[in-house]
């Protein structure tokens, strides 16, 4: 059996392996982040992003998996979309949240939403993504 591309998601962020996750998204990935409107556009800026996640998530764990279909922020067509429902921790706050991701035609992620709850966490998570960003010279 093949490995969908959000078990390899899934398993390149439980390894904390960027390499891995630069080969799932495309070129032109939009990555809509809960603490900026306007979305993080282009694969060498999405893996700063998820270098500085991979860093900030304290025991990062995926607790389920939903397969379907959804339109897309950028041009509202319909794709195929994996949900990925997962906890973290981020300064001691506990986070739950999803990733949303949409695929293009030859399976790689071209979309990704994140969804974080409560709004303490939100906050706690913006912060320390900013620090981290401006660490890495990345905003």
């Amino acid at each position: 059996m093949t490995e969908t591309t959000a078990e390899r998601f899934r398993a390149a962020v439980e390894k904390r392996d960027l390499s891995a996750l630069e080969v799932l998204f495309t070129e032109d990935i939009r990555l809509y982040s809960p603490v900026k409107f306007r979305p993080f556009q282009g694969r060498p800026m999405v893996l700063g992003l998820f270098g500085v996640l991979l860093r900030v998530f304290e025991d990062l764990r995926y607790v389920g998996h939903f397969d379907g279909a959804t339109e897309t922020s950028a041009d509202g067509t319909p794709a195929p979309a994996s949900v990925l429902p997962f906890r973290a921790t981020v300064d001691g706050k506990e986070i739950h949240g999803i990733d949303m991701l949409h695929f293009d035609e030859s399976g790689r992620i071209k979309e990704f939403t994140v969804m974080v709850r409560p709004q303490s966490a939100v906050h706690t998570l913006g912060q320390a993504v900013l620090t981290g960003l401006q660490a890495d010279g990345l905003a």
